[in-house]
């Protein structure tokens, strides 16, 4: 093996930039930033009621009579985070879940982790809720038989852009109206269905 020979994919390459590609194809078929989205978002909501602030010699503790449900509202999340990664068919009730877990949040835990917690957790059910998996891209068919010129696509008329004139001479004076109802036939088309 020399150092020319390109490495095969997978096979030759380093660990980390397969385990990066494999990682990067798994994310791209999931609501992946809506599930780290809700998880930010629980993650103060939880946080918050049971930290001891120190300043200086003073201790501020948030304790609160809603501690319970800040850690219930905050594990929950961080579960509806999870439930986005592995579960992508139920991303319709996980973003609605995160959206009032997140509103329910502003009055029981601390205006929802001091805002922080509420607009991640927001932001990301409603991510989860936009989100749809993508198609993948139809391989288009050549056209056989077709004239064209340069790397553009191969069509009948090479030149779309300007219109070319009408070439049919005999035309001219003749009424195009193909439905019959001329003023000079003497049929409007009002009577004509009987």
């Amino acid at each position: 093996m020399s150092a020319e020979t390109p490495a095969a994919p997978g096979r030759d390459e380093h660990y980390l930039r397969v385990f990066r590609r494999n990682f990067r194809a798994w994310r791209g078929t999931r609501p992946f930033w809506a599930g780290l989205f809700v998880m930010f978002g629980g993650l103060p909501i939880a946080y918050f009621p049971y930290a001891n602030l120190q300043i200086g010699h003073l201790t501020l503790a948030m304790q609160t009579a809603g501690g319970s449900s800040s850690l219930i509202i905050g594990v929950l999340l961080v579960v509806l985070g999870f439930t986005l990664w592995f579960q992508k068919h139920v991303r319709t009730f996980a973003g609605v879940a995160a959206i009032l877990l997140a509103l329910v949040s502003i009055p029981l835990s601390n205006l929802g982790g001091f805002l922080i917690g509420f607009l991640f957790a927001l932001v990301g059910g409603a991510m989860a809720v936009s989100w749809v998996p993508g198609t993948p891209p139809d391989a288009e068919q050549a056209q056989q038989g077709t004239t064209g010129t340069g790397g553009a696509p191969e069509g009948l008329d090479p030149d779309t852009t300007v219109l070319k004139p009408v070439q049919d001479t005999d035309a001219w004076g003749k009424s195009n109206d193909l439905s019959g109802t001329s003023p000079a036939n003497g049929a409007n088309g009002r009577h004509s269905a009987g």
